[in-house]
């Protein structure tokens, strides 16, 4: 039939055991996967305290923003010093402390409105300038 050769490698090729992944590779993959995983997890955590951060700062803005606003509205001249006043935004309450300065022009003040949340961690601060006119 054919040359005994052949059926040699024919018949070797046949009791081949199929191979698989051994019990270490499978554990190595396995600690790849849960690295990557846990960096994953990780990042989304991240993304997650940072956009609330963000929601947090944008909302202290607001408040700034509107307290300066309605100053300049009045178009009342304040008079140096502190105060301080409440906001509510989206549901969380943020304290704000204003410091009116003079400047070397006498018809400028200075107005720095500073944000703090409920638990009293500086946000931000937004400065302006109001004139006497």
């Amino acid at each position: 039939m054919g040359h005994p050769d052949r059926r040699l490698i024919r018949q070797d090729s046949r009791h081949v055991a199929p191979r698989g992944f051994t019990l270490v590779e499978v554990l190595v993959a396995l600690a790849i996967l849960a690295v990557t995983l846990g960096a994953g997890v990780k990042a989304a955590g991240a993304l997650v305290l940072n956009a609330q951060r963000q929601t947090q700062l944008t909302a202290a803005q607001w408040c700034a923003d509107n307290h300066l606003t309605e100053l300049k509205l009045t178009r009342a001249f304040p008079g140096a010093g502190q105060s301080e006043f409440m906001c509510e935004q989206l549901g969380q309450r943020y304290r704000g402390q204003v410091r009116t300065q003079n400047t070397p022009n006498p018809n400028f003040r200075r107005v720095d409105v500073q944000m703090f949340n409920e638990d009293g961690l500086g946000l931000l601060t937004l400065s302006t300038v109001v004139s006497r006119l």
